[in-house]
């Protein structure tokens, strides 16, 4: 085991340790945040705390070109674990814990560069990835400082990814009238019924664009996730709620895409509001959604790292991306690793993440 890869291992140890699950989005800006502090010497802190468990750490050394961004809470462990979750084990070939892959390993790996080399560096730590609120981000975005590319950690095999869907999350409620239901119902009649026609249109639709293509990307990802109304098998149901949600392409029109969903609702959806949207990566339409990946593939060639296949899953590079930086996904881990039980991370992810790092910096 080199000593790069000792040091990483020694961090992660403690960053594991700490509880940062979101939810139950407890975070403060104790804990692993003073872990973090005591471990980046000689550099600039700026710790923030923007409520309800976001908390973010800017540090910065020198005037640094690159921005490294890694988000530090992590998802509810389940009752599937074998063992505690905040104890970082080593088997074999890999090291397991909560967050170990999604994304601790990528910040103790930036705390072991930091330490071995002392170039210009610019770290981003956020607490608030997993919830959905992407606080952390907003704010330091806001400020506008300059740099020539931001790195966002996120297990991607250690090879940069230059593109991922974007995602909307959408509800939507239905009315009809309260009846028995032996008698003939019209079209508008079952809240219940609505949703159903309005969802068989939706999966036409979605089929239609199979076709579609961006970047090794193809098609529309669409779910249904929710249906809830009615009262029993012999009453019409006076109302229903539905909620879906879609990955789009990069270069896809979403305000667009929402309308054409809305507008299968017949007679009219009672309410459609979408609650949540993240951006693709890269965002913009066709012909600049394409100039932004070229840029990001130019970063990714400077600094000698992989190129891997763009990705289905999102990740707050994208906002970055829409605030007009270069945004690039490179982390150590394999994203089918995260979120699971017994979650773990390969030694040779942390290794090539760690070195790759260093050499940025150095």
């Amino acid at each position: 085991m080199s000593s790069l890869l000792d040091a990483t291992l020694t961090h992660l140890r403690a960053l594991v340790a700490f509880d940062t699950r979101n939810p139950p989005r407890a975070i403060g800006t104790g804990g692993i945040f003073d872990y973090l502090r005591a471990n980046l010497p000689g550099f600039e802190i700026e710790l923030s705390d923007h409520g309800a468990g976001a908390v973010s750490l800017y540090a910065v050394r020198g005037k640094p070109r690159f921005l490294f961004n890694v988000h530090l809470d992590t998802v509810p462990d389940s009752p599937h674990w074998s063992a505690n979750p905040f104890e970082l084990r080593l088997a074999e070939s890999r090291a397991i814990g909560l967050g170990a892959c999604d994304i601790k390993g990528a910040a103790a790996a930036l705390l072991a560069a930091a330490s071995r080399v002392d170039g210009d560096a610019a770290f981003l730590f956020s607490s608030d990835e997993e919830a959905n609120d992407p606080r952390c981000i907003a704010a330091f975005l806001a400020r506008g400082l300059p740099f020539e590319a931001v790195l966002v950690a996120e297990p991607t095999r250690a090879e940069a990814v230059l593109a991922h869907r974007g995602i909307s999350s959408v509800s939507m409620q239905f009315a009809g009238t309260a009846g028995h239901a032996s008698a003939e119902q019209g079209a508008a009649d079952s809240a219940l019924h609505q949703a159903i026609r309005w969802g068989g249109r939706a999966l036409a639709h979605v089929e239609a664009r199979a076709h579609e293509r961006f970047g090794g990307l193809t098609g529309l990802r669409f779910n249904v996730g929710r249906i809830e109304g009615g009262i029993k098998a012999n009453m019409i149901a006076p109302a229903a709620e539905l909620r879906f949600g879609f990955r789009p392409l990069p270069s896809t029109d979403v305000d667009a895409l929402l309308e054409t969903f809305r507008g299968f609702a017949d007679p009219p959806a009672a309410g459609f509001s979408e609650t949540f949207r993240g951006p693709s990566l890269p965002s913009g339409l066709i012909a600049d959604a394409e100039s932004r990946r070229l840029a990001a593939r130019d970063v990714a060639d400077a600094l000698d790292l992989p190129i891997g296949n763009a990705v289905d899953f999102w990740t707050e590079a994208s906002l970055f991306s829409e605030a007009g930086y270069t945004a690039l996904v490179y982390g150590p881990g394999d994203i089918a690793q995260a979120h699971a039980a017994d979650e773990w991370v390969a030694f040779d992810q942390l290794q090539a993440y760690a070195e790759s790092v260093t050499r940025i910096l150095t």
